[in-house]
C-alpha cells in the first residue's frame, strides 16, 4: 500500500542541528546549491581522471567529506581540519572529542574517518598475515605505522609466529597512558603457548614520536627474552614506532645484550 508524504519520517541529518519538520507539512530535503554541486563533480572527475595524485590533501579530504555531509560546502571545514591536525594522517588518526571540536564535523564525519582507518589497517595487515614476516619486513612495518604511529596512548603488541616465521597472531597485550604501558612477560609466554607459536616480534609505540628506548623498554625486553629463550622460543625483535621512524632493537644491537 502506498503510503502518503504526510506521514512519511522526515530526513534528519547526522551531523548539524536537526531543523523542526512540522507534522502537517511533508518533509523535504534541502537542495545541494549549484556551486557546491558543480565543485564536487569537478573534483570527482579530477580524481577519476588523474589518480590520487591528481589532488592535495586539502581536496582529498575534501572527498571524503562529501558523502558525510551532502549537502554541505566541506572546503572550509576541510582547511579547519589540516590547520587544527597539521595533516591528512592526523586528521584521520585524531580522537572523535577532538574532532567534532571543528564546526561542521559531527558523528557521520567520526565514523567515516574511522572506517577509513579501520580500512587501511586491514589492507595493511594483509600483506603480513599468513606470510613469512622476515622476508616482508617492509611490509611490516607498514602496517605498524598504521595501526600505531598517531595512537595518543601506548599500545603493546605481540606478533606471534610459527616454525616457519608465519605470522599467526597480532594481539594487542595493554594500553596505557602517554608514556607507560604495563607489560607482563608471564601473559606474553602464556599466549604464545596457548598458539604454539616458537618465535615473538614485539611492537610498542611512543606517542611521544621518539622511538628511542626508554630503560623500562630495555628491561621489559630482556625479561621476556629470557623468558623465550627457556621455553625455547625465540624473540626476533622488538620495534619501537614513533611517528614518522621506527627502532629495531635487532638493527641496533640491543638483543645481542642480554
Amino acid at each position: 500500500m502506498e503510503t502518503s508524504d504526510a506521514f512519511r519520517e522526515p530526513f534528519l541529518p547526522l551531523d548539524g542541528p536537526a531543523t523542526p519538520v512540522s507534522a502537517a507539512v511533508p518533509a523535504t530535503r534541502k537542495p545541494q546549491p549549484s556551486y557546491i554541486r558543480d565543485h564536487r563533480k569537478r573534483l570527482r572527475q579530477r580524481f577519476l581522471d588523474g589518480g590520487p595524485k591528481a589532488v592535495p590533501d586539502y581536496e582529498l579530504l575534501e572527498l571524503m567529506l562529501f558523502r558525510a555531509l551532502p549537502r554541505v560546502d566541506v572546503k572550509p571545514i576541510a582547511h579547519a581540519l589540516l590547520k587544527t591536525f597539521g595533516d591528512l594522517t592526523h586528521v584521520l588518526a585524531a580522537p572523535p572529542e577532538r574532532l567534532t571540536e571543528i564546526p561542521g564535523v559531527g558523528a557521520s564525519v567520526v565514523l567515516d574517518f574511522a572506517l577509513s582507518r579501520e580500512v587501511a589497517a586491514r589492507l595493511a595487515r594483509s600483506k603480513v598475515l599468513d606470510r613469512e614476516v622476515l622476508s616482508s619486513w617492509p611490509a611490516l612495518l607498514d602496517y605498524c605505522h598504521t595501526t600505531m604511529s598517531h595512537s595518543q596512548v601506548e599500545q603493546f603488541r605481540v606478533l606471534y609466529l610459527d616454525r616457519k616465521n608465519t605470522l599467526i597472531a597480532d594481539e594487542e597485550q595493554a594500553q596505557g597512558t602517554v608514556d607507560h604501558v604495563p607489560v607482563y612477560p608471564r601473559e606474553v609466554m602464556k599466549r604464545a603457548l596457548q598458539l604454539n607459536a616458537t618465535a615473538l616480534i614485539l611492537v610498542h609505540n611512543h606517542p611521544s614520536g621518539d622511538p628511542t628506548p626508554s630503560e623500562a623498554d630495555i628491561t621489559m625486553t630482556e625479561r621476556i627474552d629470557h623468558a623465550a629463550s627457556v621455553l625455547g622460543m625465540t624473540l626476533h625483535d622488538h620495534v619501537i614506532i614513533g611517528k614518522s621512524r621506527e627502532l629495531s632493537f635487532r638493527a641496533e644491537g640491543l638483543l645481542d645484550q642480554f
